[in-house]
C-alpha cells in the first residue's frame, strides 16, 4: 500500500497563505492579470472551508458512533447574513488569517465586505433560526436547519424619490464557496393528481397518484460552533426538474416547450416566498412549504433507518421542531410517509408524530395567523388533506367531551374554518400534531394561553410552555463589537463568549470611572464606524457627535415606526417655535431602516412620510445641526451588525400585547443602547432584568389597552394635548407633502377615520416626554448614561440563544449534548484510498 496521505491544511499563517495561493491558482484559475478582491475573497473562503471540513467530517462520525439523538430544526427562513468572519472567530483563526492577509495586500476587512449577504428569510424569524443553529453547534448538541436554498433572497430595497423600490436580491451570483452540494442527496416530491383507496385483509390502503414531479437536491453549509468543535449542518433543498427537458419538443423546434417542466420545476427554489395577495402567489407558497417539508422528512427518515433504529423509536432519536406554521404540513407529510410507505398503523404512526414534532408559535395577531384554502390543498395535496381531515375528526371526538353542548368553543379548535371557502387553520393543526407549543417570551406565552387559544390550553395544558428568545454572543457582541468585546473581556475574562450568565460581573464595573471612560471611547469608535459604513454603503452622512435614535426592523404598522416619525415632527416643530428648546436640545440622529413587504400599502406609505418628514428637516438650516433623520436603505443583518454596536437609544416601541418577542432589542441592549419601548414581547424581561431605572418605559399596557378598545377616540387624545394637535395641524397643512397633494391621506385614515388600530395616539404623549427624559440625562450627564448602558450590558445574560437552545433542549427535546474531539492538523485521508 502507498504510504500514509496526511492532510496539509495547517493553521498557521503560513499554511492558510500557501492555501489561498493554491486557491487562487487552481481553483480560480487567478493570476497577476486577472485577480481581484471578489477572487482574493473566494480564496480565503474555500481557504477556511478546507479547516472547516475535517472537523466536520469527525463531527458527523462522532453523532452517528454514539447514536446521538438529533435536533431537526425546520424553518422557511434562515436570514444568515455573511459567514467568513464568523467562521474565522468561531476557528480561532483570525490573528493568523490576518497576517496571512498581508502578503496579499489586504485586509480581512476589505475581503469581508466582497461577501453577500445570504438574506434567506423576511425579518427576525429567520435571523432567529440563524442564531439557533450558532447556539446548537456552540452547545456540541446534534443539529440539522432544513430550509430551502433561495436563488434569490430577501429583496434588495432601493429610495427613489422617498418610496421603496425593490430589486431582485441575486446573491448567488458569484457563486457560494461555503456550500457544499450533495448529488446524492435528491428526493421526488409530489403534487396534484389523485388518491386510489382499496381494502385488503380488513384494512383500507391509499395509493396517491401524482400528476406532478420536482426533485428537492441537498445543498449543505457548515455551522461551526465556537471553540470548532462541533460542526452541524445547514441542509437547504434546491427545487430541479427529474426530467430535464424534452429533445422531442427540442427537436421540432419548440425550445420554450423542451423547457417549460425544467423552469417550472426550479421556480419552486427560485424566491423567498412572494406576496400571497394573488391566489398564484399563494399556491407557489403552499408548494414551497410542502416542497422543503417532504425533502426533510425523507432525508430524517433516511438517516434514521440507516443507523438501524427502528421506526417505533424515531420520538427517541429524532426532535422536530416546527419555526411557525410554514412547516406544519411536516405533520400529515410525516404520518402519510409511516402510514402509506412504511406500512404502520394510524395509531402507531400518531403516537410516533406528535411525540416528535415541536410548534414555536411567533405571532398575537389572529389574521397573522397561516390558513390556505381548503379547496387548494385538495388540489396541490390530495391525500395530505385526507390525512388533515382524518386527523381533526379524531379530535373533534376528543374535543367534545371538554365542550360539551359549545358548538362556538369545538369550532374554535377545529383544522377546519367553516368559511366559504374553506379555510385548514395551520396553528390548529400544529398544537394538535405536537406534544409541545411554545411562544417566545413570558407575555407572548401567557396571551397564548388565556387569548390566542384558550380552548387548546384548557385541553392540552401541558404543551404549553415559554422559552423567550435569545441572540448569539458570539455575532451580536463579539464579531460585531470587538472594541466592547476586547473591553468586557479585560475585565472578566473570556468565558462570557460561551457562558453569557458570566456577562452579569459586569455590573460591578458599572460605577468605575475608569471603566466607564473606556466603555464611552468605545461607543464612539463604533459611531465613528457606523458614519463610515454609511457613507459607503448609501450616501448617508451623519455626524458620529450626535446621539443616535435608532428603529430598525420591518415596516410594519403594529411596530410604529409612524409613532416615531410623529413624535419627530412635535420635536421640529418645537425647535421652530421655542428657541431656547432648540439650543438647549442636545444635537441628535434619528435613524431608521427596515423593508416594507411589496404589497403592504401603507407600510410603503410610511417610508414615503419619514423620507419626506427627513428632506425638509435636513433642509432646515434653522434646526439640522440640532435634528437630522435618515432612512437607511437595504436593511439586513450586515447594516446591524454595523449600526446596532453604535447606537445610543433604541426604539422597541410595538403596541403593548402586538409583538410576540423581539430579538432586536436584545442585541441594542448587549450592545449598550438604552431602550425606550412598550411593555410588549421580551421588553417585560428586559425591564425585569436591567431594572426600570435603566430603561425608557413608556405608553399603555396590554391590560390598559383592552380596555381602552371599547370607547377608543384617537381625535380625544389629539384635542386635548395642544402640542400633539399642532403636529396634526403642520402634517393636515401639506407641509411635507407640497406637490404631492393627498399623499399620506390613507395614513391619516387609518389615524382618525379607521379608529388608529395601534394606539399612537393615545402612547404618543407619553412618548414624547420619555425621550425628553432621555434627551436630557443623555446630554447633562454622560457618566450616568454610560452607567446605565453598562447594567443593560451585563443585565443581557437572560437573552443569550444558548440560554434559550438549553432550555429547548432539556424541556421540549430531551437532547443532550454530543462532545466530539478536536481533529488533529495532519489528519489521515487513507480511508479515501482503495483497501
Amino acid at each position: 500500500m502507498a504510504s500514509e496521505i496526511k492532510t496539509r491544511y495547517g493553521k498557521t499563517s503560513k499554511d492558510i497563505r500557501q492555501d489561498i495561493a493554491e486557491h487562487l491558482r487552481y481553483t480560480l484559475d487567478a493570476d497577476s492579470y486577472h485577480i481581484d478582491e471578489m477572487s482574493r475573497y473566494q480564496a480565503l473562503s474555500y481557504a477556511i472551508r478546507d479547516r472547516i471540513i475535517h472537523q466536520w467530517d469527525q463531527t458527523r462520525k462522532t453523532q452517528r458512533a454514539k447514536k446521538a439523538k438529533r435536533v431537526y430544526y425546520l424553518s422557511l427562513e434562515f436570514l444568515m447574513g455573511r459567514a467568513m468572519t464568523n467562521n474565522i472567530i468561531n476557528l480561532g483563526l483570525e490573528k493568523p488569517v490576518r497576517d496571512a492577509l498581508k502578503d496579499f495586500g489586504v485586509t480581512l476587512e476589505e475581503l469581508r465586505d466582497m461577501e453577500p449577504d445570504a438574506g434567506l428569510g423576511n425579518g427576525g424569524l429567520g435571523r432567529l433560526a440563524a442564531c439557533f443553529l450558532d447556539s446548537l453547534a456552540t452547545l456540541e448538541i446534534p443539529a440539522f436547519g432544513y430550509g430551502i436554498r433561495y436563488n434569490y433572497g430577501i429583496f434588495t430595497q432601493q429610495i427613489k424619490n422617498g418610496w421603496q423600490v425593490e430589486s431582485p436580491d441575486n446573491w448567488l451570483k458569484d457563486g457560494n464557496p461555503w456550500e457544499v452540494v450533495r448529488p446524492d442527496r435528491v428526493y421526488p416530491v409530489f403534487f396534484g393528481g389523485e388518491v386510489k383507496q382499496y381494502r385488503e385483509n380488513g384494512r383500507d390502503y391509499f395509493v396517491w397518484e401524482p400528476s406532478e414531479q420536482v426533485n428537492g437536491l441537498a445543498y449543505d453549509t457548515p455551522i461551526v460552533g465556537y471553540g470548532g468543535k462541533t460542526i452541524n449542518t445547514l441542509r437547504l433543498w434546491s427545487a430541479t426538474s427529474p426530467d430535464g427537458f424534452s429533445f422531442k419538443e427540442f427537436n421540432s423546434g419548440d425550445y420554450t416547450e423542451a423547457v417549460r417542466n425544467k423552469i417550472n420545476a426550479e421556480t419552486l427554489s427560485q424566491v423567498l416566498y412572494p406576496n400571497d395577495t394573488l391566489y398564484m402567489g399563494k399556491e407557489l407558497r403552499l408548494k414551497q412549504q410542502y416542497f422543503f417539508v417532504s425533502c426533510s422528512l425523507q432525508d430524517t427518515i433516511r438517516r434514521i433507518k440507516r443507523d438501524g433504529i427502528a421506526l417505533k423509536d424515531i420520538p427517541e432519536k429524532a426532535a422536530i421542531q416546527l419555526n411557525d406554521t410554514h412547516p406544519s404540513l411536516a405533520i400529515p407529510e410525516l404520518m402519510r410517509l409511516l402510514i402509506d410507505q412504511e406500512g404502520l398503523g394510524w395509531d402507531e404512526a400518531w403516537d410516533i408524530t406528535e411525540k416528535t414534532m415541536g410548534y414555536t408559535n411567533h405571532t398575537l395577531m389572529p389574521e397573522a395567523l397561516e390558513k390556505w384554502p381548503l379547496p387548494m390543498i385538495e388540489k396541490i395535496l390530495p391525500r395530505h388533506m385526507q390525512i388533515i381531515y382524518e386527523i381533526n375528526q379524531r379530535f373533534i371526538s376528543k374535543a367534545v367531551s371538554y365542550f360539551p353542548l359549545q358548538s362556538e368553543r369545538i369550532s374554535a379548535v377545529s383544522i377546519i374554518e367553516e368559511s366559504n371557502p374553506k379555510m385548514v387553520r395551520m396553528a390548529n393543526l400544529s398544537i394538535i400534531g405536537s406534544h409541545s407549543t411554545n411562544g417566545v417570551a413570558a407575555l407572548h406565552s401567557d396571551l397564548l394561553k388565556k387569548s390566542m387559544f384558550p380552548e387548546f390550553n384548557q385541553i392540552f395544558p401541558e404543551r404549553f410552555n415559554n422559552k423567550t428568545n435569545g441572540i448569539t454572543q458570539r455575532r451580536w457582541l463579539l464579531d460585531a463589537n470587538p472594541g466592547l468585546a476586547s473591553l468586557i473581556t479585560d475585565a472578566i475574562g473570556d468565558k462570557w463568549i460561551t457562558d453569557f450568565e458570566e456577562i452579569r460581573k459586569l455590573k460591578s464595573f458599572s460605577s468605575d470611572p475608569s471603566f466607564i471612560e473606556r466603555f464611552a471611547a468605545v461607543k464612539k469608535e463604533r459611531k465613528e464606524n457606523a458614519a463610515a459604513f454609511l457613507k459607503k454603503d448609501c450616501g448617508i452622512i451623519i455626524d458620529p457627535d450626535t446621539l443616535f435614535d435608532v428603529q430598525v426592523k420591518r415596516i410594519h404598522e403594529y411596530k410604529r415606526q409612524l409613532l416615531n416619525i410623529l413624535n419627530i415632527i412635535m420635536i421640529y416643530n418645537r425647535m421652530k417655535n421655542d428657541r431656547a428648546y432648540l439650543e438647549s436640545f442636545p444635537p441628535t440622529t434619528f435613524l431608521f431602516g427596515g423593508k416594507a413587504a411589496p404589497g403592504y400599502v401603507n407600510a410603503k406609505l410610511i417610508i414615503k412620510f419619514i423620507n419626506n418628514v427627513a428632506s425638509v428637516i435636513n433642509a432646515d438650516s434653522q434646526v439640522n445641526k440640532h435634528l437630522k433623520v435618515f432612512f437607511m436603505p437595504n436593511y439586513r443583518v450586515t447594516m446591524a451588525e454595523n449600526i446596532i454596536p453604535a447606537t445610543n437609544i433604541s426604539e422597541q416601541i410595538s403596541t403593548a400585547g402586538t409583538e410576540a418577542s423581539g430579538t432586536g432589542n436584545m442585541k441594542f441592549m448587549c450592545n449598550g443602547a438604552l431602550t425606550m419601548g412598550t411593555l410588549d414581547g421580551a421588553n417585560v424581561e428586559m425591564a425585569e432584568e436591567a431594572g426600570l431605572d435603566n430603561i425608557f418605559i413608556f405608553g399603555h399596557t396590554e391590560e390598559e389597552i383592552r380596555a381602552l378598545s371599547s370607547s377608543y377616540n384617537p381625535l380625544a387624545w389629539v384635542e386635548k394635548d395642544e402640542e400633539i394637535k399642532a403636529m396634526k395641524a403642520l402634517v393636515d397643512s401639506g407641509y411635507f407633502s407640497i406637490h404631492e397633494t393627498g399623499i399620506f391621506e390613507p395614513l391619516k385614515k387609518s389615524l382618525f377615520e379607521y379608529g388608529d388600530r395601534y394606539y399612537l395616539m393615545a402612547d404618543l404623549r407619553m412618548y414624547h416626554d420619555r425621550h425628553e427624559e432621555a434627551q436630557n440625562l443623555y446630554r447633562d450627564n454622560q457618566a450616568e448614561w454610560n452607567r446605565k448602558a453598562i447594567i443593560n450590558v451585563a443585565s443581557s445574560a437572560k437573552f443569550s440563544s444558548d440560554r434559550t437552545i438549553l432550555d429547548y433542549a432539556k424541556e421540549i427535546w430531551n437532547v443532550k449534548e454530543c462532545k466530539v474531539k478536536k481533529n488533529t492538523e495532519n489528519d489521515s485521508l487513507d480511508s479515501l484510498l482503495v483497501k
